[in-house]
């Protein structure tokens, strides 16, 4: 594929790479951003985010320029809601209001529940070649790397609350501190700031319970700043030059609005932002929650879709464009659409020119590793689920039938991973009348006397002229040739070739299908 620049201004990615010099300045180096709270199972709505960054990331990249992608774990915040779908819901209800970090694994894998998300998320982006720099928020604020961004918070808390005031319909007055205090004695952050004497004592009590307690900032880590502080803090410290946000941040009042202007009080400025819009599975049904449980994983994702087209969908949509990813039967349609536009990034299909560079740049957004130089095998995923099928699931049978267009082993790579996500998808996705399997024996099932003339007529031609069709094209010619021979009509004879190939009255086009299933199966089934 050329290299022509040219190909670098035309997607959203490569815009925002430019923007990003332009308004951050020529710098060697840039931080791009991202982060969530693992209070739950990281869903694939999240992944917009990631990914977002991921192609920007690679825009700077393309540009000679060095990238840092920090992901921020916002492990310290707390663990405010047990979600559905997991286990030991009685045990991980004790530890409400603490640290989500010091929660248990209730799996018992992992040293803690935010480990458990954390390592199992970090997982998934390696497989979609999303490479990370993760901080872990907990050990920050423990280890006191903030101690002076909270004392400063502190010394501008009524700066902080006329900048939240501007938004809230109950202004907040004196009894507003921008800090929380996980309580020394009761662990939650169930507390409120009574005092704080300008330099280290913070006084808080606890809500809950009767008690109230003394803290040194000095030597403290039970403190940390709430979100809509913490966040703009962070892109000072971390000197943040891009960091896109969801629709949810971005409204007028939201956490940007705020932060914007936050962040000024400590000496910076906001990276420079893009809203991205939300993202479901077709058929699944409203927005993607943690703590309703109604989740599907970049893992679930994968099932279906190859890792290159993972990255492909979202590549293909603008960032503030809202999209389903399906599981239905318009799967089908996704690769079809993947495959057309990897032909127009190889010049295998043509097209336009701007259609091809759009293709060519989605392309190189979409790979994972080393780009192939000449182009890959495609086994079309719909034959491909015939052929599984045909062979009863069984991917080195199916191989076979392929055998001579799998030329390397990326080629054997692609057709093992689409061949278990056709499985994937035909077992737990796919629509009934999709699904089939070949009869092992002759059906009982009645003929009239034209129908069964011709498939005496037809079985006798496949009998003697198998090897000599070459395309789906000549034997379905030669299909309707035996037809009109007959005097019959293509609605009397296809249900009952159907029927005794997979007891179905419909199914794939018949040619092809009974070329894909081969001769002596056929036979024996019409016989």
């Amino acid at each position: 594929m050329s290299d022509d620049n040219q190909k670098k201004l035309i997607h959203w990615a490569d815009f925002t790479a430019d923007r990003i010099i332009r308004q951050r300045g020529d710098k060697e180096e840039y931080t791009v951003a991202s982060g969530i709270t693992p209070s739950g199972v990281v869903h694939f709505g999240n992944f917009r985010e990631v990914i977002t960054v991921d192609f920007v990331a690679r825009a700077l990249r393309d540009r000679g320029k060095k990238v840092r992608f920090i992901f921020s774990w916002d492990d310290y915040d707390t663990f405010r809601k047990v979600p559905l779908n997991l286990p030991k819901q009685e045990e991980l209800k004790e530890y409400l209001f603490r640290p989500i970090v010091d929660t248990p694994d209730p799996f018992g894998e992992a040293e803690s529940y935010a480990a458990h998300h954390e390592q199992n998320f970090e997982a998934q982006l390696d497989k979609v070649g999303v490479e990370v720099q993760p901080i872990y928020q907990a050990k920050k604020y423990r280890a006191g790397d903030y101690k002076e961004q909270i004392r400063k918070a502190l010394e501008m808390k009524k700066d902080i609350a006329g900048i939240l005031n501007e938004y809230r319909s109950t202004p907040y007055g004196d009894e507003y501190y921008p800090i929380s205090v996980y309580c020394e004695k009761y662990l939650t952050d169930e507390t409120e700031i009574i005092d704080w004497d300008g330099k280290n004592k913070i006084t808080y009590k606890h809500k809950v319970h009767d008690y109230t307690g003394e803290i040194d900032l000095e030597t403290t880590d039970k403190v940390k700043l709430p979100w809509r502080v913490d966040w703009p803090m962070r892109w000072v410290y971390e000197g943040v030059d891009f960091e896109p946000g969801g629709k949810d941040h971005s409204s007028q009042g939201g956490s940007y609005t705020t932060a914007k202007d936050i962040v000024k009080l400590y000496g910076g400025e906001a990276p420079v932002y893009l809203q991205y819009d939300f993202v479901s599975i077709k058929g699944a049904g409203g927005k993607m929650s943690s703590s309703k449980g109604n989740l599907i994983t970049v893992n679930d994702v994968l099932k279906v879709y190859e890792p290159e087209m993972v990255r492909w969908i979202f590549a293909s949509y603008k960032s503030n464009v809202d999209f389903a990813v399906s599981f239905d039967l318009d799967v089908l349609k996704t690769y079809e659409d993947f495959d057309r536009q990897e032909r127009l990034a190889f010049g295998v299909e043509q097209g336009n020119e701007k259609k091809v560079n759009m293709a060519k740049r989605v392309y190189e957004l979409s790979s994972i590793g080393e780009i192939p130089k000449e182009m890959p095998f495609q086994p079309s995923f719909r034959h491909l689920c015939n052929v599984l099928q045909i062979n009863d699931g069984n991917i080195e049978k199916a191989k076979s039938y392929y055998a001579s267009e799998i030329k390397n082993e990326r080629d054997e790579r692609r057709f093992n991973q689409r061949s278990t996500c056709a499985l994937h998808w035909l077992e737990n996705y796919a629509p009934e009348e999709f699904k089939f399997k070949i009869n092992t024996n002759p059906t009982d099932s009645q003929c009239e006397e034209k129908q069964l003339e011709f498939l005496n007529k037809f079985s006798t031609f496949l009998n003697s002229e198998w090897d000599s069709i070459q395309t789906d094209k000549e034997l379905h010619e030669k299909m309707y040739e035996i037809i009109h021979a007959v005097e019959v009509q293509p609605n009397d004879v296809f249900p009952v070739m159907y029927d005794r190939l997979i007891s179905k009255e419909k199914g794939p086009k018949l040619a092809g299908f009974i070329r894909t299933i081969g001769k002596e199966r056929v036979l024996k089934l019409f016989k």
